[in-house]
């Protein structure tokens, strides 16, 4: 792991495409804005922990459960 020192205002640079920003710091918190391509997908690390553990799960269904699932959206 890489761990760097920054300053209000300062950033980091991640290739050519992203940048991170201190924006703000407050307590024992830091806000920072990162700049990417709109194709970047970035999120908090709960968020796409949540994402991961969701597609696992999904990649488990069997025929049965995707056969009922298709059965209840045709009842609708």
């Amino acid at each position: 792991m890489l761990v760097l020192t920054r300053k209000l205002g300062e950033s980091i640079a991640i290739d050519d495409h992203i940048k991170i920003v201190v924006v703000q710091i407050k307590g024992k918190q830091v806000r920072l804005g990162i700049k990417a391509p709109k194709e970047t997908k970035i999120h908090r690390e709960e968020v796409y922990k949540a994402i991961q553990d969701q597609n696992v799960e999904a990649s488990q269904s069997t025929l049965e459960d995707i056969s009922k699932l298709t059965d209840e959206l045709q009842k609708k």
